[in-house]
């Protein structure tokens, strides 16, 4: 039997108008258009990348639950809230241009654009998944999902947090730690699939991709940030000589483990809210076992 033959799909085709129209008013307009621009430009994004996974593979997040693919949306703001609230102590990103605005108006504005992340961060990880190459990598590092393992990381994340609390400007990159520390040991302990399921096998292939996928995330966060109004601007001790775009470039490696929080957060929400058409790990399973092929070799 002839395979079906699977184009780009019309959501595709819909999230690469909204980033063309919407790329250029966030960089060119005149005024505060970031506040009203920024959710359109990166749905447009997280809609573009489901699109490029589902023409390499015939499955992507729309296609197999628009709730889920939704669902995405509303666990991304709180999430992102509580790397804010942490910020507080931290100090190492700030806002400018937004000063005009009430506290309701800021909130409100603020959760409809971190409703973003996680369903770009997931997308792209997704979409890496989908290529040949990573199929074939193999790290031979162990990290046992065992109960002295998970409560080795739990006292760990503990340590880090209280860390980063008590003295901020040297412990800051704790921010990207401590939380996948503590949550993704509490997922093992509820008996809710996570990382630790793949690590512990040896097979470190939904890592990287979350790695890379978060890393392109990240470039285009910062590269449309830098003409953006209002935009963000980092004041991270020690590290800030060196930029690429606003980002001092060791900043970068941040977005490593805060890709791990975003997806122990998610599970932990999932568990909570019995919501399971949301789950990243079900999909790295069964990605990487063969029962979503891809529709490419490269």
């Amino acid at each position: 039997m002839q395979k079906e033959k699977v184009t780009f799909p019309p959501w595709g085709w819909v999230g690469l108008a909204c980033v063309t129209i919407f790329w250029p008013i966030n960089w060119l307009v005149g005024g505060s258009r970031t506040m009203w621009a920024f959710f359109p430009l990166w749905t447009g994004y997280a809609l573009v990348v489901d699109g490029l996974v589902y023409l390499r593979s015939g499955s992507s997040a729309i296609n197999r639950s628009r709730a889920g693919f939704i669902s995405e949306f509303l666990i991304s703001a709180p999430a992102w809230w509580l790397f804010e609230i942490l910020n507080r102590r931290v100090q190492n990103w700030h806002y400018i241009g937004a000063e005009g605005l009430t506290d309701l108006q800021y909130f409100l504005i603020s959760t409809l654009n971190f409703s973003t992340v996680i369903p770009a961060v997931f997308g792209t990880a997704e979409l890496v998944s989908t290529f040949k190459w990573i199929e074939n990598t193999r790290i031979n590092i162990r990290i046992p999902s065992t109960k002295n393992s998970a409560l080795g990381f739990f006292v760990t994340g503990l340590m880090m947090l209280t860390a980063l609390l008590l003295q901020p400007r040297y412990f800051f990159p704790f921010i990207w730690l401590s939380v996948y520390f503590i949550i993704e040991p509490v997922n093992l302990w509820m008996g809710n699939p996570g990382l630790f399921t793949f690590t512990d096998k040896r097979d470190w292939r939904p890592v990287i991709a979350l790695f890379i996928g978060v890393l392109i995330t990240g470039f285009f966060w910062e590269f449309w940030n830098y003409y953006s109004y209002p935009k963000w601007i980092y004041t991270v001790p020690f590290v800030s000589q060196v930029k690429l775009f606003e980002m001092p470039l060791p900043g970068y490696f941040g977005y490593l483990p805060f890709s791990l929080e975003l997806c122990a957060i998610t599970q932990m929400v999932n568990r909570l809210t019995g919501n399971r058409n949301a789950d990243i790990i079900s999909i790295f399973r069964k990605r990487f076992s063969g029962e979503v092929m891809s529709n490419r070799q490269a």
